[in-house]
């Protein structure tokens, strides 16, 4: 790592030895080649309060360690429909229903991608054991209404936003969108991530553990609320228990889990930030990236209860930065105007806090 960003590698490095960090990796790429990789801490769930035990547990984390990052997965998935949509195979202001027959709401593609759907939330009670249900939660959701006119205003599609993107992917393509994934977008850009995790690679992903008990909780919203609604139907997602199972590493649940490493977030940022095109491997055209990271809507998110800036499965921020966060901590983004990609994924679900510092400290590099 080039001296100029030490105060970032001192920054990731403060946050273990506080404990505020167990587990970790940061990729960031900067004018186009990678300036920083960083790895610290175990594998290994750590309890609340507990100490990393030295050499992390003999579980250390290592630069290909795969770790579910959340929503930092929606992006992704966004991209396999785009791909369809530069190769003009799928018109993004088309009715869903017109690739999805029997689809009920009179949605987008576009709408569904700038989760202006009305779509948020899985529309009939599902116990856990259906979240790895494919079929079924489709089923649900092209038969259900719209809880909102499509394309008034938004709700981050919290759970549902990859089966619907993922859905369209595989009505248009054929392939699952895991395969699509792999095949298309992860394969010629060499990006170490994916949808669906066969038994090698399960073997080495990182376990999420919480940063303090009451982190479920805490993030589910108000009981009957449109977010705790999003969040916990099927219930689950949030419970390291069913996270850190062989069964949701190897199901295809595109909203959510996405198992990925820190570089290989950062290099597909870095790619879209180039216009499209990677280690010379060229994937999408420079018309379609710029299309992708417009703002297409601005104003209330009803899940998030906040003003959001929504892109074509990303989100805008005021100093021209566009990428996604996801619930418990990981972050990647590209910043246009500062030139960089960065990717931050931890196994310790808490807060953003971790990112902020970081990202403070790179911008104090620059």
């Amino acid at each position: 790592m080039h001296a100029r960003f030490a105060p970032v590698r001192d920054c990731f490095h403060d946050l273990f030895a506080a404990g505020r960090e167990t587990g970790a990796a940061l990729s960031v790429w900067h004018d186009g080649v990678p300036v920083v990789e960083l790895v610290g801490g175990t594998r290994a769930a750590v309890p609340p309060g507990a100490v990393v035990p030295a050499a992390g547990a003999r579980r250390p984390w290592r630069p290909d360690t795969l770790v579910d990052v959340y929503s930092v997965g929606k992006p992704v998935v966004a991209l396999c429909l785009l791909l369809l949509v530069d190769r003009g195979r799928v018109d993004l202001d088309a009715p869903v229903a017109a690739y999805w027959p029997g689809f009920r709401a009179p949605a987008t593609v576009r709408q569904v991608l700038d989760h202006t759907a009305g779509l948020p939330a899985f529309p009939v009670p599902r116990p856990a054991e259906t979240i790895t249900d494919w079929e079924l939660l489709c089923a649900d959701l092209a038969a259900a209404e719209p809880e909102w006119v499509p394309g008034t205003v938004a709700g981050e599609h919290a759970w549902t936003y990859g089966h619907l993107v993922g859905e369209l992917v595989r009505r248009v393509d054929g392939r699952s969108v895991g395969r699509f994934l792999a095949e298309e977008i992860a394969g010629p850009w060499r990006l170490d991530l994916a949808f669906g995790l066969g038994p090698a690679d399960r073997g080495r992903c990182a376990d999420l553990s919480y940063g303090d008990p009451g982190w479920p909780g805490r993030t589910r919203g108000e009981p009957g609320s449109l977010r705790a609604r999003a969040l916990d139907n099927p219930p689950g997602g949030r419970d390291v228990a069913v996270v850190n199972s062989d069964r949701w590493r190897a199901a295809e649940i595109p909203a959510v889990n996405l198992h990925a490493t820190a570089s290989a977030l950062a290099r597909c940022y870095a790619g879209l930030l180039a216009g499209g095109i990677l280690d010379g491997v060229r994937l999408f055209s420079p018309g379609l990236v710029a299309e992708a990271t417009r703002v297409q809507y601005a104003g209330p998110d009803l899940v998030l209860d906040r003003t959001v800036h929504w892109t074509l499965g990303m989100q805008w921020e005021p100093d021209g930065s566009w990428g996604m966060g996801g619930i418990g901590g990981s972050s990647a983004w590209a910043d246009p105007e500062r030139g960089y990609a960065f990717a931050y994924a931890t196994a310790r679900l808490a807060e953003h806090d971790r990112v902020d510092e970081l990202a403070e400290a790179l911008h104090a590099c620059l």
